[in-house]
């Protein structure tokens, strides 16, 4: 019987972060301190980087009885609002986008998780993994799963992202950028393209 090969990813620290940051432009702008009163902490971590949310969201509405269908999206299916403080109302959704333009490396690929304090609060910060080669502002789908409103603090934290590095000699062989991924180099709040 042949050897069974596996692939194993390793996570990086916070020096990999920081480096890659100064260095390759992994993260614009980068927040190299994470300890802040008074608000959601931010920037770099020991195996991460929690990232901010923009002062701009598309919040899910009712009020035109839209259908939500990702092969034909319907503006009408949100009310767009600016604000450093944004109400998602109960049992409901917002997009908005990060603060950060990313860039990853081909040998990596990320995974992205919400920040306890929203959590905590029945706030879920749901992000896709960032692909090889995929660069762009990050497009944030943030739930509301209490009955309540629920507050979102602009320019705070919202998401941490971990960063994966293949093993070496391992890496893929068709990146995003490489299949000219429909949500490349995205500036803005990514509405679902097909």
């Amino acid at each position: 019987m042949a050897p069974i090969y596996c692939a194993t990813m390793s996570i990086k620290s916070d020096r990999w972060i920081r480096r890659m940051a100064h260095q390759h432009r992994m993260i614009e702008p980068f927040a190299d301190d994470p300890a802040r009163g008074g608000v959601i902490s931010y920037g770099v971590s020991s195996y991460g980087y929690d990232m901010r949310v923009a002062p701009e969201f598309k919040i899910f509405t009712n009020a035109l009885s839209a259908v939500v269908d990702p092969k034909h999206f319907d503006p009408k299916s949100f009310v767009e609002f600016h604000g450093d403080v944004c109400i998602v109302p109960p049992n409901s959704f917002a997009l908005a986008r990060s603060v950060e333009y990313f860039r990853i490396p081909r040998n990596v690929l990320t995974v992205c998780v919400g920040k306890s304090t929203y959590a905590r609060c029945g706030i879920i910060t749901n992000v896709t993994p960032f692909e090889p080669e995929w660069e762009g502002y990050v497009t944030l789908e943030i739930s509301n799963t209490t009955p309540l409103p629920a507050k979102i603090y602009a320019n705070e934290g919202i998401a941490q992202v971990l960063f994966f590095t293949a093993d070496e000699g391992d890496e893929c062989e068709v990146s995003y950028a490489d299949k000219k991924g429909k949500y490349q180099a995205q500036r803005g709040i990514t509405l679902p393209k097909l």
